[in-house]
């Protein structure tokens, strides 16, 4: 790290950096952690009017962001997004890979669409979104980072959601994979592995009886918090975590040490 102070490790002035699922939730706050830590970024989802009110948020407050409308499944929408972000900023060189769905039913109830769905949105998705943004960061001769969005689901299993949790194992399985074939590019990728974290989403179900009962599995007996991830985030998209590659990283409040 040159001797920086460890606190301009974890700059990113003068960064570039997409963020896929950004109207909401986990991906709303990614992007507004990059933006406070000095990046410019490219705010990208399906839904145009959340991203340009995260837009004008981020604005407000003297940072820099744009808001591009993608179809994570579709490979076109793709190209254009990254085209779009490199016209207003430059080739993005941190790329968050946060879309994600999810349909709950037990296995047997699954439908091929809901199977559709769920894998295409989050692991074709994300391995779309990832080799293109290698291509054009390899194109350019430019180091960067990738950050796989993946889940606690991914390393343990829950009932009714299997696609999603078999969608965000393979998540873990590709970051490895990118990881492995990037390094000589210097591009790194990591996965970043949420538990139960309380969003506008699902707050009332984790507030509900069930979510409550849940509760009581995590040997902490808390959910998580958005700015519990903030700073695990920041590690792997900065300089700070610059000797890090094809690494989970679970942040989950002790979840996945429950004992069986």
């Amino acid at each position: 790290m040159n001797q920086k102070k460890l606190i301009d490790c974890f700059s990113l002035e003068g960064q570039v950096a997409l963020v896929t699922g950004a109207s909401s939730g986990l991906g709303m706050h990614f992007a507004t952690v990059l933006a406070e830590a000095g990046a410019r970024v490219v705010v990208t989802a399906r839904r145009n009017d959340r991203i340009n009110q995260l837009v004008e948020n981020i604005k407000a407050k003297g940072q820099h962001a744009v808001a591009v409308p993608i179809d994570v499944t579709d490979e076109h929408s793709i190209a254009e997004c990254f085209e779009q972000a490199a016209q207003a900023f430059g080739v993005p060189n941190i790329v968050v890979n946060n879309a994600g769905v999810t349909v709950t039913k037990a296995a047997i109830d699954q439908t091929v669409q809901d199977w559709n769905q769920v894998i295409d949105t989050n692991l074709k998705g994300c391995w779309l979104v990832a080799t293109e943004a290698a291509r054009r960061l390899i194109a350019a001769q430019k180091s960067g980072c990738i950050i796989n969005i993946a889940s606690i689901l991914g390393e343990r299993v829950a009932a009714s959601v299997g696609p999603y949790a078999i969608s965000k194992a393979g998540v873990i399985q590709a970051t490895k994979v990118m990881a492995l074939e990037w390094a000589r590019y210097g591009i790194r990728v990591n996965a970043l592995l949420p538990g139960y974290v309380r969003t506008e989403l699902n707050s009332e179900f984790l507030g509900s009886p069930l979510g409550l009962k849940l509760q009581q599995k995590i040997p902490s007996r808390q959910f998580g918090e958005l700015q519990d991830l903030s700073g695990p985030f920041l590690l792997l998209a900065s300089e700070a975590g610059s000797a890090m590659s094809g690494s989970t990283l679970e942040v989950d409040r002790s979840h996945l040490v429950s004992s069986l």
